[in-house]
């Protein structure tokens, strides 16, 4: 028997504080009243509870870990959320667990402000008025206003708004609603993830394709992970915190280049490395001088692999002087790329930059493995290939344990087939930052800026689908400029959102929808990241009030077009999943995968391949398997990239100063770096509603103590952040763990503006820019120069 302690020992009356709480639990479980009588009475009849159900299902949000959700089910409602213990994850191929995301789902899909009914705008657009109406009038009002719009102004005049709220999932009601418009003409489409489109644009440009990752698996020999930008602690970045933490106990050594400490660093790093936004590639330029000056890059390599380093591999026709090496050592501007010339710029110190360039180099294998933060800056493209030229002058491409860096997409995954798709007739499309101009003014969409496939606009954007996004108005950078041109009535002439709530977007609809979580409905959930398998998202519980999906209001809108049976093809939600599934099992024939009914009964599929390392036969035999760019090679240099001479996409990626970085002359004024984050607690905004994942973090402005003792703010002062775009008010946060000269938030945060128009809900939009990338004319949101002082009122 163990010894009391004073937590356990007997109290008065000798009742143990256990015995005590045994005691108060049963007490918590009885009924609140009693039926008095006799000691002999009778005991009433207990009625035997229904049955709790116990349903593996997950998300189809746009969250990265497509977690493990098993949701318990009783009379139709869900009670609470498990997720599998750690015995049950497959170590070949493991299924996430349940992040604070995942197991705050219950809260958010039974939260009491969720949409109940259809409803039309009755004021201004923006103020967030609506009015109940039948879901027959709803499809009337769509399908009225689209045969009005396409009449007059052509099918180009309709657009399609980035969905990202269910873009986890097989099928959706924007993939059905982009059906619906190809049958009845077309629309304007959009390229271009803002997730990490920059990247995607820029890696092709070395290897000729952006799926440079690995499987994780084929880490687990690396000595050495440098994480630049990478948080995957707080972003849940697929299965990958499965694969670092098991390295962290075989011991792999791990670096963080960010200028925040964030968790990532807090639980894997033993190394932190702030610097400066936008200086990434100085210092990648830096650590290249050293490594190579030093002779610790791998010549032989290089000369067997690359093209670009030095003057005699460089293509033809292009003048001397434009090697990596001449670069780097000023044979062209006079400067030597030194640590100490980086120090400058960066604000890393010249010894840690040696010393990080000596690990890198002499470390083998060893992976940088680049986060999509970075790539979101201006600059981003060249901080993604100039990642690319490390990790090739070092020889850590195509080897096991390595990394190629750069976007770092997985060239074997697998996803579910499509065979709801028609075409476009439409060929023009634009970059999903163009969508603000189309609708105020098509004429300033040119190809110079965005505009493929056509020399110009037939029309403004004048019809929006909004389903299941929040980029209409909030994740849109410059939002104050956003809202000016949604407000104005003469240009987008009719928006459809459909949604869970009434989020900062859908006050800007003239039609809003009831839409259903994916408790509600059938879907197929697709990771992404690292993770390679495919989960049912089953139908739980049947929608509340008079919300349907998004699917389900289509078929109405079909039916009044007159396409019904063609759009539909006499499916119901669950028979198209049945049938995407079917088809997904043609195409991965070679695959043992259930049937429809067997992956009912069993929702996980697992994707299993050998260890797959990105370029190894490249690498491996570049005679029979030479790299799909023009040389064949890996491109340190870019003859692509030097026959556009855009001095902001260098043919060798290197540090060019970025606007409203840490050179700009405009710091006199706001002389704050900003930068955002991916919070543990919502996937972008999704969840922001959340009560139980508002209580993880609060919505704060990071700022070190050097620069709030400047300013004279303390811990959880109001301050105001502003820029000529825009002021926000949220507490202060003073931390050492955001490097000096920067401030941070995190993003995602609902636009709460006053009758001002100052926001009080930190919603960073209301300071970011809508400069868009000069290579794959994307967002660059990331880029941005603040001042912060403490509120009047403190």
């Amino acid at each position: 028997m163990k010894p009391l302690t004073q937590k356990d020992g007997p109290g008065e009356g000798g009742l143990t504080r256990r015995d005590f709480l045994r005691a108060t639990s049963a007490l918590a479980a009885a009924p609140l009243f009693v039926q008095t009588g006799t000691a002999n009475a009778e005991a009433p009849e207990v009625q035997p509870q229904a049955a709790e159900k116990i349903v593996p299902t997950c998300s189809t949000f746009d969250c990265g870990g497509k977690c493990d959700i098993r949701a318990h089910v009783r009379e139709g409602v869900v009670t609470r959320i498990s997720t599998c213990p750690d015995n049950e994850v497959d170590p070949a191929m493991p299924l996430m667990r349940a992040c604070v995301r995942g197991r705050g789902y219950r809260q958010f899909v039974y939260h009491p402000d969720r949409l109940k009914y259809p409803m039309k705008r009755v004021g201004k657009r923006g103020e967030g008025k609506f009015e109940r109406i039948s879901w027959d009038e709803a499809a009337t009002l769509i399908a009225d206003n689209l045969r009005r719009i396409t009449a007059k102004y052509g099918p180009a005049s309709r657009f399609m708004h980035t969905d990202t709220a269910v873009s986890g999932g097989a099928f959706s009601g924007d993939k059905m609603a982009r059906r619906l418009l190809n049958m009845t003409g077309g629309y304007l489409e959009s390229y271009h993830s803002v997730s990490m489109g920059n990247t995607a644009a820029a890696t092709p440009y070395t290897y000729g394709t952006a799926a440079s990752g690995s499987l994780l698996d084929t880490l687990s020999d690396t000595k050495l992970v440098i994480l630049w930008g990478h948080n995957p602690n707080e972003t849940i970045f697929g299965h990958t915190n499965h694969y670092f933490q098991q390295m962290k106990r075989n011991g792999t050594r791990f670096i963080v280049v960010d200028p925040r400490y964030s968790d990532t660093v807090a639980s894997l790093a033993d190394q932190w490395v702030p610097l400066l936004p936008t200086t990434d590639n100085a210092l990648m330029d830096a650590m290249m001088f050293v490594i190579i000056s030093e002779n610790l890059h791998d010549s032989a390599f290089i000369a067997r692999h690359a093209i670009g380093f030095d003057e005699n591999t460089m293509p033809e026709g292009v003048p001397a002087g434009e090697s990596l090496m001449a670069y780097l050592f000023g044979e062209k501007d006079g400067v030597k790329k030194t640590p100490e010339w980086a120090e400058r710029i960066t604000h890393v110190p010249a010894q840690t930059i040696r010393q990080l360039a000596r690990d890198y180099a002499t470390t083998r294998p060893a992976a940088l493995i680049q986060g999509w933060g970075p790539q979101r800056h201006i600059c981003g493209e060249r901080t993604a290939r100039g990642s690319t030229l490390l990790a090739t002058i070092t020889g850590n491409v195509g080897v096991k344990g390595g990394w190629a860096a750069g976007y770092g997409g997985i060239g074997n995954r697998l996803f579910c087939a499509d065979p709801y798709s028609v075409p476009n007739p439409v060929t023009a499309k634009i970059s999903i930052m163009n969508w603000v101009q189309a609708s105020d003014d098509a004429a300033k969409v040119t190809p110079d800026n965005g505009l493929k496939d056509a020399e110009t606009l037939s029309s403004n954007i004048k019809f929006i689908f909004n389903l299941a996004g929040n980029y209409l108005a909030n994740q849109n950078p410059d939002i104050n400029q956003t809202v000016k041109v949604l407000e104005d009535e003469s240009k987008v002439e009719f928006i459809v959102v459909s949604d869970l709530f009434l989020t900062p977007s859908a006050r800007y609809a003239d039609l809003l929808l009831p839409e259903t979580s994916f408790m509600e409905r059938w879907n197929i959930g697709e990771t992404w990241g690292t993770g390679n398998y495919l989960l049912l998202s089953q139908k739980l519980v049947e929608p509340e009030f008079e919300r349907r999906s998004d699917y389900d209001w289509l078929r109405d809108v079909a039916r009044k077009l007159g396409i019904e049976a063609r759009f539909s093809e006499g499916r119901s939600e669950k028979e198209w999943i049945a049938h995407i599934w079917e088809k997904t099992r043609e195409t991965l024939a070679d695959h043992d995968m259930p049937d429809f009914a067997g992956l009912c009964r069993n929702p996980h599929v697992y994707l299993k391949s050998p260890p797959y390392v990105a370029f190894e036969e490249n690498i491996r035999d570049p005679d029979n398997h030479p790299f799909p760019t023009p040389s064949g090679k890996i491109e340190l240099f870019s003859k692509r990239l030097w026959e556009m001479q855009h001095p902001e996409i260098p043919a060798l990626s290197h540090y060019v100063p970025a606007q409203e970085g840490p050179q700009d002359a405009l710091r006199a004024k706001y002389p704050l770096q900003l930068i955002t984050w991916k919070g543990k607690n919502r996937a972008n905004s999704t969840q922001y509603a959340n009560p139980w994942l508002q209580e993880v973090q609060r919505q704060q402005l990071w700022i070190n103590p050097q620069d709030a003792q400047a300013r004279g703010i303390q811990q959880g002062d109001l301050v105001r952040i502003y820029n000529d775009r825009g002021v926000v008010q949220i507490p202060a946060e003073v931390t050492p763990r955001i490097m000096p000269g920067v401030v941070a938030m995190q993003a995602g945060a609902w636009w709460q503006p006053d009758a001002d128009g100052v926001d009080n809900g930190g919603c960073p939009n209301v300071l970011t820019s809508a400069r868009i990338t000069p290579l794959a004319k994307g967002n660059a949101h990331q880029t941005l120069l603040v001042e912060v002082t403490k509120h009047a009122s403190v």
